[in-house]
């Protein structure tokens, strides 16, 4: 019996308990996922909006909360009110001009072999599913507005109180629970760290990504602009594979409105998109320990969207990134060899 007791009070027992426990309380809770990952979203990107803020302009903390959370519900407003029925309509007729130029014969080589690899690799499967997710959300608009309004109103006030919050929650170092809230802390400390900074870097990509890319297409005399701002905005959230599934639409209009030579100018522009997300972005917002292999990373979102849907393939490798830190997984870069160790 006390081997038993001594081996649950290890350390690293409790912690893997712990850990598991946690896991079970939110797959228990998945029903509320939505709401739960856009509140962290929300508060983590608004919190380091904050930070900066303060660097620049002397305002009172609680103060320029209010002002940044009025303007970004004054920005949804007036994004809801104005610009949500011309998406809408732009994006049913993005679908329907690709549907359109899929079903068509086509003579020329080259798109038919790019119809044949994208029909073997159920690419179609994809794009349709991912247009409807897009359909879904923006036309079904009242439930997503409500978990995104809620998410918003939880942030803004963990950030009006967040120092009274982070004294209050220190009360528990204190209690009977005290073990299990040291290693909360240690994994919410992790989370935050690994989890919160990709989505900021992923943020921060997919912004610039959008810009540069809406910039080309403009040039280019692409349609449905806004429609594909949006498409091209949250296929930017997916590491690594969003660029070549939204590269597969963009070549298809491009197609249809000027012919192979439209198509090579789009591949060009986005191969230079790529270029400055891949050589310039990528390794100022990410740490080496996020730079994972491109086989690694494909495997992570197939997996993490068949368990957390559409979701996964924005939070997989923010939260694979996550369980790599918890476990300790180091570039061996960071390791000093062997002989220096024997050295120091």
């Amino acid at each position: 019996m006390d081997v038993v007791t001594e081996f649950f009070q290890k350390k690293g027992v409790k912690r893997v308990l712990i850990f598991a426990f946690i896991v079970f309380i939110l797959y228990s809770m998945r029903s509320m996922m939505n709401l739960i990952l856009l509140t962290f979203i929300f508060t983590f990107l608004m919190d380091r909006l904050i930070e900066f803020v303060v660097k620049y302009i002397r305002l009172n903390r609680k103060t320029l909360v209010i002002i940044l959370y009025s303007l970004i519900v004054g920005l949804l407003t007036l994004g809801i009110v104005k610009y949500l029925p011309i998406i809408t309509v732009q994006i049913s007729q993005l679908a329907k001009q690709i549907t359109a130029f899929y079903t068509q014969p086509h003579e020329n080589v080259l798109i038919g072999y790019i119809e044949m690899i994208i029909s073997k690799n159920q690419l179609t499967a994809y794009l349709e599913n991912g247009f409807s997710f897009l359909l879904k959300y923006f036309t079904g608009i009242s439930k997503t507005s409500i978990q995104v309004m809620i998410a918003l109103i939880l942030s803004l006030f963990f950030l009006l109180e967040k120092p009274r919050l982070k004294e209050f929650t220190s009360k528990f170092k204190y209690s009977k629970i005290a073990p299990f809230y040291y290693e909360v802390e240690y994994f919410a400390s992790k989370f935050t760290r690994t989890f919160g900074k990709v989505i900021e870097a992923q943020f921060i990509i997919a912004i610039v990504n959008t810009i540069l890319t809406v910039i080309a297409l403009s040039i280019l005399g692409f349609p449905q602009i806004f429609g594909l701002a949006i498409l091209i905005f949250f296929l930017g959230l997916i590491p690594v594979a969003g660029v070549i599934i939204s590269l597969i639409p963009l070549v298809l209009i491009a197609f249809t409105i000027g012919g192979v030579l439209k198509v090579a100018y789009v591949v060009v522009a986005i191969l230079i998109i790529h270029a400055i997300e891949a050589y310039i972005l990528n390794p100022k917002l990410m740490s080496s320990k996020t730079d994972l292999p491109v086989f690694y990373t494909f495997i992570v979102l197939i997996f993490s969207e068949s368990f957390f849907g559409v979701w996964g393939l924005i939070v997989g490798i923010p939260i694979f990134v996550f369980l790599l830190d918890v476990l300790e997984v180091t570039n061996k870069e960071t390791i000093s060899p062997p002989h220096d160790r024997k050295n120091g």
